[in-house]
């Protein structure tokens, strides 16, 4: 079975998936069995499975140039490989509608301060966020995720920050109290 499929990322993002002398490339090539033909001028990039092999792997490796093309690092759109990591993107014009300014202002309640905002959820979580463009995206597993993209569905909409890392607590602590039931029984 073959697979092929045509991604588009922004131009600007293009050098970051290539990497330093390819080597960014060259470790998804690698580590997915895939070949990435990458167009520089228009952002299009060609994703190719090389012969029978897990069937899982060209899915991430799309997924990992979709991460960088979304705003992620290498090292963090890489976390894809691990467990149960998947990516998941939302449109902020979800919650802003056409305005620009909404979506602007979205972005910076996100973010918040210095980033803290934004470290504060990925600490309480364990995931990895990108804002970037138009769209938040959220590198995790599961439940992780679940609840990082509710933080953010809440935070779009204009919930208070405390309120949100309040709930992202709760959810740790009932998450580290049934593992400890699962130790007792």
């Amino acid at each position: 079975m073959s697979f092929e499929k045509l991604i588009r990322i922004p131009n600007d993002r293009v050098a970051v998936l290539i990497g330093k002398s390819g080597n960014v490339k060259s470790k998804i090539e690698q580590l997915c069995h895939v070949s990435l033909d990458i167009d520089g001028n228009t952002g299009e990039v060609l994703l190719k499975s090389l012969g029978d092999v897990e069937k899982i792997k060209p899915f991430k490796a799309m997924e990992i140039v979709i991460a960088i093309g979304r705003g992620f690092s290498p090292e963090n759109a890489l976390t894809l490989l691990k467990g149960e990591n998947t990516l998941h993107v939302i449109d902020l014009r979800e919650f802003a509608g056409k305005s620009s300014a909404n979506v602007e202002r979205i972005k910076g309640r996100i973010i918040g301060e210095g980033g803290r905002a934004r470290r504060n959820m990925e600490n309480l979580t364990g995931t990895h966020i990108s804002v970037y463009g138009r769209t938040v995206s959220i590198i995790g597993d599961g439940n992780k995720l679940r609840s990082t993209v509710n933080a953010i569905s809440s935070i779009s909409g204009g919930s208070m920050h405390g309120t949100v890392y309040s709930k992202l607590e709760a959810v740790n602590r009932k998450e580290k109290y049934e593992k400890m039931k699962l130790w007792e029984d």
